[in-house]
């Protein structure tokens, strides 16, 4: 089975049960929609050839998720030969086509089948980590789905949480 290309991150910190990570600039397919969920198909057509250039697209992980009461989003990382001057464009125009920003996301990890009950409990537990290290939130928390629905056993999650970070570190070379 080929290796799926994933977006890369550098970690930076470990802090209890998380990690803080750098994440460089990506390049991304969207769709945004009142229903969770609802972009999967529209964005694997993106893809499969569904786009000005008529492109076959590498699927890559994770897959980018954002729940709210006004709007769910979906997003795929493009791979990382893509870039603002040669993604094709999607045909679809309820897709967008991005560069996501760099920056310090925390994440913390959890196994099995996503869920709103355990996406509810991990962001909590990565809130409450964030709080008693006095690192500040500056953003809403992602969702982060590495495998296919067909994958049933080490299934990987994660939820990210964009954070003020200052370090001294070097996040070259992503």
């Amino acid at each position: 089975m080929a290796q799926t290309e994933m977006q890369p991150y550098k970690i930076i910190e470990n802090i209890a049960d998380c990690e803080i990570r750098y994440y460089p600039a990506v390049m991304m397919a969207k769709h945004k929609s009142k229903n969770p969920g609802a972009g999967f198909g529209k964005l694997f057509n993106y893809i499969s050839g569904n786009n000005n250039t008529d492109t076959k697209i590498a699927m890559t992980t994770p897959v980018h998720i954002k729940k709210s009461q006004a709007e769910n989003s979906m997003s795929f990382v493009l791979p990382k030969k893509f870039n603002i001057d040669n993604a094709p464009l999607p045909n679809d125009n309820s897709l967008e086509v991005f560069e996501g920003n760099s920056g310090y996301f925390a994440a913390i990890k959890y196994s099995g089948y996503t869920n709103e009950s355990k996406e509810k409990v991990f962001i909590k537990k990565l809130q409450i980590i964030l709080k008693e290290a006095e690192i500040k939130v500056s953003g809403e928390p992602v969702i982060l789905v590495y495998n296919s629905p067909y994958k049933l056993i080490n299934r990987r999650n994660e939820i990210i949480i964009p954070v003020i970070y200052n370090s001294s570190n070097n996040n070259e070379g992503l």
